[in-house]
């Protein structure tokens, strides 16, 4: 039996589980909201071209109004200033989109701290215990951020300070740009950065590391708590938009059973 038939069988037999990590994508999906004088993205939209009816009998369809970074979404190291010679969401290189990943849980860190940042030390215990970082694989961190996304005042969770939602320490996300071999960071919070990331020095801090070391961001994931520490392997589906910062994607996650 060859490797893909393989695959084929154990997909049709349930001993390899299809994990859905996306957001559905609607009007009420959360999206980030910049202070001023900011611009800031639109929420997405469908605009109903016909609907079986005298503008397409037989046919229903919809244009798309959204934004590159809105729900689940891929940013391309063009997002930031610091990867601006970098590739666009296009030039993705497909290994990167179908890649070994590592699922770290910090639900309970981030339970108790909304700002909780994850640091080196954090991570470093995490591998004494679990074993490296993929090579060319995602680190997917869990922060139990995702049972929030049903509403974006929660999800957001703002005050008169900004926004609380858990991220990356700056020394973290300079270490995990420049010291570690992953390609990227996957989180379930609206943007790869803590909610206080304008604050942080850099400010964003995992935007300009590691989107400056021509890695890369996975935002908004779901049903993280069901994937194992190790063994996961991830496919992320964005549009190939030429000169695109990042793109709306389906992310799967294929795990042995």
């Amino acid at each position: 039996m060859s490797l893909l038939d393989g695959l084929s069988k154990a997909l049709g037999d349930g001993s390899i589980e299809i994990v859905d990590l996306t957001a559905p994508l609607s009007e009420s999906t959360p999206i980030l909201q910049l202070p001023e004088p900011f611009a800031n993205t639109i929420p997405f939209r469908l605009e109903e071209i016909s609907r079986y009816d005298e503008r397409g009998p037989r046919w229903y369809w919809n244009d798309i109004h959204t934004g590159e970074h809105t729900g689940t979404h891929l940013d391309a190291p063009v997002h930031w200033v610091s990867g601006k010679d970098g590739h666009d969401v296009s030039q993705v290189p497909l290994k990167t989109l179908v890649a070994p990943a590592v699922v770290l849980d910090f639900s309970a860190r981030a339970a108790e701290d909304p700002d909780f940042l994850l640091s080196v030390d954090d991570v470093r215990a995490w591998t004494a215990e679990h074993g490296p970082l993929p090579d060319g694989g995602w680190l997917l961190y869990r922060t139990g951020w995702d049972t929030r996304s049903a509403d974006q005042a929660e999800f957001l969770n703002a005050d008169e300070s900004g926004s609380h939602s858990p991220g990356v320490s700056p020394e973290c996300a300079r270490w995990l740009a420049e010291e570690t071999p992953i390609t990227g960071l996957g989180v379930e919070t609206v943007g790869t950065d803590a909610g206080q990331a304008p604050g942080l020095e850099p400010m964003f801090p995992c935007h300009e590391l590691l989107l400056g070391a021509g890695k890369h961001g996975l935002t908004q994931l779901r049903n993280l708590a069901t994937l194992p520490p190790t063994g996961t392997l991830l496919v992320v589906s964005p549009l190939p938009i030429v000169g695109g910062s990042g793109s709306p994607a389906r992310v799967l996650a294929l795990v042995e059973r």
